[in-house]
């Protein structure tokens, strides 16, 4: 029963709403970006910042094709430069900037402190030209509030593997994470690559091959420090042992995961170059086999994945899956999927069905400066859909806390996804 006030109490106050205590809250809590496309600092150019970079990012090299019919390959022959010229003109000044792309931008530069509505293209880019990486880096950092990014580092980059090789000065805030799309994509025509690199493999996966493989992985493993283990998978992707990607999958990587007590993350359904004249820009999207994750999971009980999917379609499934599975963690809003429409949708569908034991968003960046605005828009969105279920439980009679509300939001901003790669498995 509800307690009644004494007769002495002041009632005359309003309750402060549950989610104007979450954003309080939300504004205080440190995050933890659990997968990125940027780089440490010290590796130079290989991480993207500033003005140019933001204007060029594929999702508007894209979007500024739905208007005029230049050819494509004439605006690529254009240097980053004019490349963003015609977007910032085409995007933002002859059209209104309303799709999340163009107002990631507006979001970021305003939060920087810079006056948009002067729409003065050479001024921003006078004002980033006075600027260093690292006061950047920490400027980022800060309206963000991030406590660390997670990057993609890929051995089979040739320039990434020469910044490791000469070694740096590591930023303690950007930590690794291992990708080895081409070992499990294109195997095949890896093999030269890695016969290269001084490994002893062959086409064929016999036991030599198998074993230099997990050299291999080891030795990077040691050399970045990596969180987790990840592949990008095309729609198509299934578990079967028919496969050489299979035989890969079991003999190789996952044996490799258990060892090092490190999640395997797989990011599912993407379709590479669609469109091959947009370059980058030209991947899409399908629905993938939550069947064979479900099968790995059940296969490799102490094997830990992380997952996450493209298509709308796969988001239910992925739910209930996780539900069966507890080696199974959920995360982020990928790509395609990182508009405010579909995060809201999704973020919902996770809390009624797996409460807070998933990892809701992540920022995917490419360029350092769009940690402000995907996660500025990521919390608009956690406030309303948290917030919703915070003031159904409490018209349920179950009061929410201050501290209930930093617990929970210290979880779902990286602290659930540190559980997961911390705990040993249990569904042995």
């Amino acid at each position: 029963m509800k307690r009644q006030p004494a007769a002495e109490e002041n009632t005359d106050f309003e309750p402060i709403p549950v989610e104007t205590r979450l954003g309080n809250a939300l504004s205080q809590t440190p995050l933890l970006d659990i997968h990125t496309h940027l780089y440490d600092p010290a590796m130079g150019k290989m991480l993207l910042w500033g003005i140019d970079d933001l204007l060029v990012y594929h999702y508007l090299v894209s979007e500024v094709f739905r208007y005029l019919p230049v050819p494509y390959e004439d605006f690529f022959a254009l240097d980053k430069e004019q490349q963003a010229d015609f977007i910032w003109n085409e995007l933002f000044i002859q059209h209104s900037p309303i799709s999340e792309s163009c107002r990631g931008v507006i979001t970021t530069l305003n939060m920087l402190g810079l006056d948009v509505n002067k729409r003065d293209l050479k001024n921003i880019r006078k004002w980033f030209s006075k600027r260093t990486v690292e006061e950047h880096v920490n400027d980022v950092f800060e309206l963000g509030n991030l406590r660390g990014v997670v990057m993609t580092n890929s051995p089979f980059d040739r320039e990434e593997i020469q910044i490791w090789k000469r070694g740096f000065k590591r930023d303690s805030r950007f930590l690794a994470a291992l990708r080895v799309d081409p070992l499990l994509i294109n195997y095949k025509d890896t093999v030269p690559f890695l016969r290269e690199q001084g490994y002893d493999v062959r086409p064929e996966l016999d036991e030599t091959t198998r074993s230099e493989l997990r050299r291999f992985l080891s030795e990077w493993a040691d050399k970045i420090d990596p969180l987790y283990l990840m592949v990008s998978l095309p729609p198509e992707f299934t578990y079967n042992v028919e496969t050489s990607r299979h035989r890969l999958l079991t003999k190789v990587v996952l044996p490799f995961c258990r060892e090092r007590k490190m999640p395997f993350a797989m990011m599912c359904g993407v379709t590479r170059a669609v469109n091959p004249s947009l370059q980058l820009a030209g991947d899409s999207m399908g629905r993938s086999s939550i069947e064979s994750v479900e099968n790995l999971c059940r296969t490799f009980p102490e094997n830990k994945f992380l997952v996450t999917v493209l298509s709308r379609e796969n988001q239910h499934h992925l739910c209930v899956a996780a539900r069966k599975f507890r080696n199974l963690h959920p995360f982020g809003c990928w790509w395609f999927n990182n508009i405010p429409t579909l995060i809201d949708e999704i973020t919902n569908l996770r809390f009624e069905l797996l409460g807070l034991s998933f990892t809701p968003q992540h920022s995917d960046a490419r360029v350092l400066d769009q940690l402000v605005y995907k996660w500025t828009h990521f919390k608009e969105s956690l406030i309303l859909t948290l917030g919703e279920k915070y003031s159904a439980l409490e018209a349920s009679g179950w009061e929410i806390s201050d501290k209930d509300i930093q617990r929970d939001l210290k979880g779902l901003l990286g602290g659930e996804f540190e559980t997961f790669c911390r705990e040993e498995s249990q569904n042995k």
